[in-house]
């Protein structure tokens, strides 16, 4: 009787404590809160009163993160997989994921990456690969499975793309990889986007730096609202086969401009079930709907920065009657936007001060110049 009374005010007085330990079994743990997300819908996180969490990725499963040093309960649902804390030895092959890891100052959770050195516009990511930190692990679809053995690898990270590769999701399974299909470029809103680094924080045991890193965005957009400053904006650039490659009207792009007070000029371009952001265009096409634009910005990140106003007529020729052509307002983007999601509330910032002419003898923004 008397060890019964001493459990029995251990219960009382160590609630969290005594549910971990009598409620072994997964259906038995209530769900005691879930992450905030403001923008984000593609994911979500419900904690258990074990201290778990649980992680629903739309259309991508879910998973159960244990904390380090406890063991996961019992009857987990077929569906859920298990990552234990602390994540390491992780292969990254969705590369907009890279830049959210990076400022949570987490590179060091992974090990291998899906893209060569040279293929990151991401300073600290280039240089761990330098260094020989993070290793070239094969391209999503085709990843080198003895080094991700070898390696330890419990988690890999991938875009979307491998969906059109089974069997490269089975085979990573098959080795006991977990293989989460993050979803971001789904997301409606470009903060959306950005809120995925409160998952990779999770993960991480970094959420408290993740919420802080995405407020500062919101608070950028919050600044920037603004009423519609009545600019058309023609966002785009030239491929090698002098067709005009713009996003599509539904993309985040285009979400972004309106957000900073500017109107897109392809109303209705591209398929708005497609996560392919890209449409391209016959010069022909292009021309007619983008030549009166007030604004134009140049998207370098597939074929590189042009720096003068010569250098992208040198790509075509039509640019040349195009009104902000002959106005010089014509901007470039200065960093990969695919791979800098952490901070598309500045971007938006950026955009607003290009739309509303804040700018006085400024010509270079933290994403944008203009060219000479």
């Amino acid at each position: 009787m008397k060890k019964l009374s001493i459990l029995l005010l251990l219960v009382i007085a160590l609630p969290g404590c005594a549910f971990s330990a009598l409620a072994k079994d997964f259906d038995d743990l209530p769900i005691v809160g879930s992450m905030k997300l403001e923008y984000a819908q593609r994911f979500g996180v419900d904690y258990l009163a074990d201290g778990c969490s649980l992680i629903s990725i739309q259309e991508g499963g879910r998973f159960l993160l244990v904390p380090e040093g406890q063991e996961p309960p019992l009857n987990i649902d077929k569906d859920i997989a298990v990552l234990r804390q602390p994540l390491e030895n992780i292969y990254l092959a969705a590369t907009s994921a890279m830049c959210l890891f990076d400022a949570l100052g987490a590179l060091g959770h992974i090990s291998m990456s899906g893209t060569k050195a040279d293929g990151w516009h991401i300073e600290n990511a280039r240089a761990a690969m330098d260094r020989g930190e993070i290793t070239y692990a094969g391209k999503y679809s085709a990843p080198d499975y003895e080094m991700l053995m070898a390696n330890n690898c419990g988690l890999a990270i991938e875009s979307t793309m491998v969906n059109q590769k089974p069997e490269v999701i089975e085979k990573l399974e098959s080795l006991g990889i977990v293989v989460m299909v993050e979803r971001s470029s789904y997301e409606t809103h470009p903060l959306g986007r950005t809120e995925w680094i409160k998952l990779y924080g999770l993960l991480c045991g970094k959420d408290d730096l993740a919420e802080d890193l995405f407020g500062r965005q919101v608070v950028y957009l919050d600044n920037t609202l603004t009423e519609n400053t009545g600019k058309t904006v023609a966002f785009f650039y030239i491929s090698s086969t002098g067709n005009a490659v713009a996003r599509k009207s539904g993309d985040y792009v285009a979400k972004m401009i309106e957000l900073a007070g500017g109107n897109y000029v392809f109303a209705d371009l591209g398929d708005g079930d497609s996560a392919t952001g890209s449409v391209n265009l016959e010069m022909e096409r292009f021309y007619s709907v983008a030549k009166d634009a007030d604004i134009v910005i140049y998207n370098s990140s597939i074929d590189g920065e042009v720096r003068t106003i010569a250098e992208l007529l040198a790509k075509s020729h039509l640019l040349a009657d195009f009104r902000a052509v002959q106005n010089g307002d014509v901007w470039c983007t200065s960093k990969n936007l695919f791979q800098e999601t952490t901070e598309f509330g500045l971007m938006i910032s950026d955009m607003n001060r290009i739309f509303t002419g804040d700018l006085g003898d400024t010509t270079q923004l933290n994403f944008y110049y203009k060219l000479r």
